[in-house]
């Protein structure tokens, strides 16, 4: 039985008298289940609760009832579209041997009428239709998401809830400058450790103090800001330990050695590791689709257009090269990267470097996969010693 994280294509032929097909799909407040039994002219579709005890009821029935019609049930492969509900299901069933797997759901073709009719049961049929031509092995119906573990994803929740918390502490520091700006005072600063003494003794333009309600106001967010602030260094500090404790781990030997190249930090480092770097990917072109960072032509006849960024990979990804790709041009000036990118960019035209930073943000995460994972060497790359 193939893995249900592979993202090859199914390496078992489709046996249509052996196998049971089944797609899902999930909401909120139900889940409808279409099938495919052998033996049995009808195609069965039931509507749940969000229960996986009661889907996996549902398909060893539909199992029993192709048994009695004289076939020999010997896999059950079961997709559903990637969405809110993640990818817990698809290992809860792969535990208690179903075959499951996760549709991308931008993979799966769609009529292009201006107003197509769409319900769950049409969705339901779309998605069969596309997933008994991916277990045939024919391309185009549609492709699959990687399955990952649950300690690689929970291996990502650091990052991004610090990455919350330092949208909240802006939004904060923002809204209690913008509070000030408007009676006239612009030398406060929200983030100093003794801020809210300061607070007391601001005064406006006009020699009078802060309003009450307005005083009352900032006092609160600077307090909320406080708690911010408290909960980003707990996170930075438990991350510190982790890489202490446990260096030669996967994932934290690749962060150290990508802290080792000048102009990385430990937050970059940490967040490329997790959500792209430490995932198992087929080539290069895998991982800059991946990142998002690939082209999106358009071309028809004589017309030769390019869209821009196909922006279909992981953003976060995506929003973090492009900085990145500049603070490198910074640090590593004699590298080879930087190199490619002043002789593209000599005309200085801000068109052109705007769209060759992009070609370097490429090149760069390729680059950095190399040097993870094979060892192949930056050329050019200044290193920080090996701690």
């Amino acid at each position: 039985m193939p893995q249900p994280n592979d993202l090859s294509r199914s390496l078992v032929a489709l046996d249509h008298n052996s196998t049971i097909i089944a797609v899902v799909e999930l909401s909120q407040s139900s889940w409808l289940v279409g099938g495919g039994l052998p033996g049995i002219e009808r195609q069965p579709r039931k509507k749940l609760e969000p229960s996986p005890e009661r889907l996996l009821a549902l398909l060893h029935r539909w199992r029993d009832e192709a048994i009695k019609a004289g076939r020999n049930i010997t896999r059950i492969a079961l997709a559903f579209e990637a969405g809110r509900d993640g990818f817990w299901l698809a290992r809860w069933l792969a535990a208690r041997g179903v075959e499951a797997h996760v549709i991308h759901p931008s993979s799966v073709a769609v009529s292009r009428e201006h107003r197509r009719a769409k319900t769950d049961r049409l969705d339901t049929e779309l998605l069969k239709r596309g997933f008994l031509g991916w277990l045939r092995g024919e391309r185009g119906h549609c492709s699959m998401v990687r399955v990952p573990t649950l300690a690689e994803e929970d291996a990502k929740r650091p990052n991004r809830e610090r990455e919350c918390l330092v949208k909240e502490r802006t939004r904060l520091v923002n809204r209690m400058k913008g509070a000030l700006a408007r009676l006239g005072i612009r030398n406060f600063r929200p983030t100093l450790r003794n801020a809210a003494e300061h607070l007391a003794g601001l005064y406006t333009p006009e020699g009078s103090p802060l309003p009450p309600n307005v005083a009352a106001e900032l006092e609160r967010d600077i307090a909320r800001l406080g708690l911010v602030i408290g909960q980003i260094k707990q996170i930075e500090e438990a991350r510190r330990q982790r890489l202490e404790e446990q260096p030669e781990s996967r994932p934290h030997a690749m962060v150290r050695l990508l802290v080792r190249v000048v102009g990385i930090g430990t937050e970059t480092a940490d967040m490329l590791v997790n959500e792209v770097l430490s995932r198992p990917m087929r080539d290069r072109r895998a991982v800059a689709r991946y990142a998002g960072l690939t082209g999106a032509p358009d071309e028809s006849g004589t017309k030769r257009r390019e869209q821009g960024l196909a922006k279909a990979g992981n953003a976060r990804v995506r929003r973090g090269m492009i900085p990145l790709a500049w603070r490198f041009l910074r640090f590593q000036k004699d590298s080879a990267l930087a190199r490619w990118y002043q002789a593209r960019t000599a005309d200085r035209r801000a068109g052109t470097r705007k769209t060759m930073i992009v070609a370097l943000a490429r090149k760069l995460l390729i680059a950095l996969w190399r040097f993870v994972t094979t060892g192949e060497r930056l050329e050019g790359v200044v290193l920080r010693p090996a701690a």
